[in-house]
């Protein structure tokens, strides 16, 4: 009975070993959890964008890898590409951006 009790605790421990580890991160994988912020943080770029009436928020894609967005597409000025990045880096999470945007 105690060598049951002994393989059952080893077996729960290397199940909850193998499920921790298959949560974790590295540098070019996310967890499931960095993943869902980065979805939120997503959101609420695109969200701002949007709401800014001196962008077409269609034109600006927005992407967010471990708290770093990254805005791509093609503006017609200068100005709206800073307004994009200063929007951006407003966003609560956001960690740094990174600007891909070009202009037409």
């Amino acid at each position: 009975m105690k060598q049951i009790r002994n393989f059952l605790t080893l077996l729960l421990l290397a199940i909850t070993l193998a499920s921790v580890i298959g949560c974790s991160s590295t540098s070019k994988q996310e967890s499931t959890g960095e993943y869902l912020d980065d979805s939120v943080i997503t959101t609420k770029v695109k969200t701002a964008i949007f709401n800014e009436p001196t962008l077409k928020s269609a034109e600006i894609n927005v992407e967010t890898f471990k708290g770093v967005v990254q805005l791509s597409g093609f503006v017609n000025s200068q100005n709206d590409i800073n307004r994009a990045v200063e929007i951006a880096q407003g966003i609560k999470g956001v960690t740094s951006v990174k600007n891909s945007m070009r202009l037409k």
